[in-house]
């Protein structure tokens, strides 16, 4: 799976950088200075040695042709993924083939290419091998999903109780009581296997005192956990796949069930939301061919990155499996035949009145649903006082960009990427508005990612 010709841009490397501060740091070893003995193979492999501040330069390298995205390795101490110098080295790569020349790599760098390409092939065959096995003790993992649903519903009563003394305590008691019986909360749910549940109860302890209107959010977001309360108390008799939402939202995990649609899986964008305990990375797909919408998602451990990345902008001939559940984008990335590759494909584009609608409509199917994945056509970045929106070109209408989004410099990139014109968008909206994620502009321009 050669990889020559196949040249990625500065902004696909920058997308695969963990932070901020890596990206700022990758930069800088963009260039030739510190590198020596830089090169690439004919089977996708990048290398090169980089100079830090000790004696012994750092050894790192790059496998572009592994299907799921590309994989790193580097000699240095840093714990992100990828590191610094591994986004240098590529950097360096996208600047052109005389940066990096074709060449034969050092031993080092060939057995760590080999080894971890027999392993990704040991793991494929162990995954054909064991595929039809099915659980060893059937009866077991049936008596352990009985207690784990009695503890779920032991655990949403405890819920509901908590909620009604909110509501007839009045929900002025929730800002003087503090962030602390919130915690508690939802500690027990945890106690209770639902982790959904306690996620929800945390998000609900950060709205008091949050801004103006907090009482009228709180009461928003009481509402929805009690939905999903009785939502999972009523689980026997509701449709299967509103059932298997719920499940989904309380917190159960669930597996891809549907049968692998195979596509050119265009990556539409890419991003990571971090908290104390995980880092969750996002990736958007769009199937030229089917025409679907899927999300990706993977999970590291709390200040590192998840390995999965694929880098905005590039498709991928690859098998996607659907998660079960009414209204659900989530998939599960299958089988791949080939690395990504650069692409001409662009997702079609609706208006901003569409993209109100879909969201509503969505909202029958999934009640708790924050947020739709939707294509702009037409738009065009508009000041409105303090507040920013995408306006249609055709027609008087416009979305709102959330507050989230007007805080971030890729709101400047996509002004400046329009400079007044209609451009195409991508983003997520929901009811705080919409959150740009990638632009296209004019072609055949890769994407611009904006998160």
């Amino acid at each position: 799976m050669t990889q020559q010709g196949v040249r990625w841009t500065a902004d696909q490397v920058l997308a695969l950088a963990p932070d901020a501060p890596s990206r700022k740091a990758g930069s800088k070893l963009g260039a030739a200075g510190p590198w020596s003995g830089a090169g690439r193979g004919d089977e996708g492999a990048v290398w090169g040695l980089c100079q830090g501040s000790g004696g012994k330069p750092y050894r790192t390298a790059v496998d572009l042709a592994d299907a799921a995205g590309p994989a790193f390795t580097c000699s240095c101490p840093s714990r992100k993924f990828p590191c610094k110098h591994a986004l240098g080295l590529l950097l360096l790569w996208a600047g052109g083939e005389d940066a990096v020349p074709v060449g034969q790599p050092p031993d080092w760098a060939r057995e760590w290419v080999a080894g971890r390409r027999e392993r990704a092939e040991g793991k494929g065959a162990d995954a054909a091998s064991g595929a039809g096995s099915g659980a060893a003790d059937p009866e077991a993992a049936r008596r352990r999903a009985e207690r784990r649903a009695e503890r779920i519903s032991a655990g949403t009563a405890e819920l509901e109780q908590r909620l009604a003394d909110l509501v007839r305590g009045g929900l002025a008691g929730a800002e003087q009581a503090g962030y602390g019986p919130w915690e508690e909360t939802a500690a027990r749910m945890v106690d209770a296997q639902a982790p959904g549940l306690a996620s929800r109860v945390r998000e609900l302890g950060a709205i008091p005192a949050s801004g103006p209107g907090w009482p009228v959010r709180l009461l928003e977001e009481c509402a929805l956990l009690h939905l999903l309360d009785r939502g999972w108390q009523r689980r026997a008799d509701l449709p299967e796949g509103l059932a298997a939402t719920v499940r989904s939202r309380v917190g159960l995990p669930t597996s891809a069930e549907g049968p692998p649609v195979r596509d050119d899986w265009l990556v539409l964008a890419q991003y990571d939301t971090a908290d104390a305990r995980l880092t969750t990375r996002r990736i958007w797909l769009y199937g030229a061919g089917t025409g679907r919408t899927v999300l990706l998602l993977s999970y590291g451990a709390a200040g590192r990155a998840p390995e999965v990345a694929l880098p905005v902008g590039l498709a991928s001939d690859a098998e996607v499996a659907a998660y079960p559940g009414t209204g659900q984008l989530r998939g599960a990335l299958g089988r791949q035949f080939a690395p990504p590759s650069p692409t001409s494909t662009r997702p079609p584009g609706v208006t901003t009145a569409t993209a109100a609608a879909r969201y509503g409509a969505a909202l029958r199917d999934d009640p708790w649903l924050e947020s739709v994945p939707v294509t702009l056509d037409r738009v065009i970045p508009t000041p409105d006082g303090d507040a920013w929106h995408l306006a249609d070109a055709d027609e008087d209408n416009a979305l709102p960009l959330t507050p989230a989004a007007r805080s971030r410099p890729g709101l400047w990139r996509l002004v400046a990427l329009s400079g007044g014109a209609p451009i195409k968008v991508f983003g997520e909206y929901g009811p705080q508005g919409f959150t740009p994620l990638t632009a296209w502009p004019t072609p055949p321009n890769p994407p611009i990612q904006l998160h």
